[in-house]
């Protein structure tokens, strides 16, 4: 062999172990990246459930017999008689028409 050529299959040689270890550290970059997106989907999904359970809680709280009863019971409210009710209606010119 030739001098020449053994500092080319050397360089050749340095060439390939830092491909090597570039592919490796790709690898493992991309695997740490694959695991948060999982976590992140997991995460995801997690507050979608909860977003859920939210919604339903806000419908029970916010239920009409319930607002009712807390009304009737808590705050001593009643619904008003007829005669008690008043129909205000606005007109386009900004004049309020009171319709008994």
């Amino acid at each position: 062999m030739l001098p020449s050529s053994n500092g080319l299959n050397v360089l050749l040689l340095v060439a390939v172990v830092l491909c090597a270890l570039s592919v490796v550290t790709s690898q493992h970059k991309a695997r740490k990246l694959y695991i948060e997106l999982q976590k992140q989907k997991e995460h995801a999904q997690q507050m979608e459930v909860e977003w859920g359970q939210l919604q339903l809680e806000q419908s029970t709280w916010a239920a009409l017999a319930r607002v009712e009863k807390i009304a009737v019971q808590q705050l001593q409210m009643q619904m008003p008689k007829s005669g008690q009710i008043q129909f205000i209606r606005v007109e386009p010119d900004g004049h309020i028409n009171n319709q008994p």
